[in-house]
């Protein structure tokens, strides 16, 4: 179980969103786990200069939001964790 305050920052981001979640989900053929939000348990957040990355991740996949917005999602594997630079595993539109 995740603390209250990540499982509340989670909450926030994936309920925000959830139809541009479930859009990217629907995009990349990821909807067939990771439809409900109690399944995201992970939090990865930081900035670059004024912006802010987040990636929210459940066992199954990993949606990345740029500040508030979900910009891609993709099959979560643990080397995203540990990654110099997260964003590389996404694509971020221009």
């Amino acid at each position: 179980m995740t603390a209250p305050t990540v499982e509340a920052a989670i909450h926030e981001l994936m309920d925000f969103a959830w139809n541009v979640v479930y859009d990217l989900l629907a995009e990349r053929g990821l909807l067939g786990d990771g439809l409900f939000v109690e399944e995201y348990s992970g939090i990865h957040s930081w900035l670059e200069g004024s912006v802010r990355y987040t990636v929210v991740h459940s066992r199954e996949v990993a949606v990345l939001f740029v500040d508030t917005r979900p910009v891609d999602a993709i099959a979560f594997h643990h080397d995203l964790l540990g990654a110099d630079d997260p964003t590389s595993f996404f694509s971020i539109p221009g």
